[in-house]
């Protein structure tokens, strides 16, 4: 199972999540995407919503305790705002399941950004 992991600014659009979403997968080389994840404190954002629609995907919300193992990087304002050092790869590594990795630190594009996740979600 492949997830992306997303975090944004409050009032995110669609666009601006699809946009870091393809520049996450072009790094990568990933044709293939199972799901979108965020945080439950994202659930109410419209953008990843929508985001996820478009793309005809599910988004799968994750809430990790903290920062999990595997995580690449870390933002004071990520911890700030949601108690863990990147939101994205958090809700990423959470929604791909026990013994996810990560692909790669996460991008950032904008207010938004975007961590992807391999594993076998539970």
């Amino acid at each position: 199972m492949t997830v992306a992991g997303i975090g944004c600014r409050r009032g995110a659009t669609a666009e601006e999540v699809l946009a870091a979403i393809a520049a996450a997968r072009a790094r990568h080389g990933l044709a293939r995407l199972d799901a979108l994840a965020a945080l439950d404190r994202k659930r109410g954002e419209t953008g990843i919503a929508e985001a996820a629609a478009r793309l005809g995907l599910p988004l799968l919300i994750a809430e990790p305790a903290g920062d999990a193992p595997g995580m690449l990087t870390r933002s004071a304002a990520s911890l700030a705002a949601t108690g863990t050092g990147s939101a994205s790869e958090a809700a990423a590594l959470a929604a791909a399941g026990p013994g996810a990795r990560l692909l790669g630190p996460r991008l950032v594009l904008g207010p938004v950004t975007c961590a992807l996740a391999e594993g076998e979600a539970s």
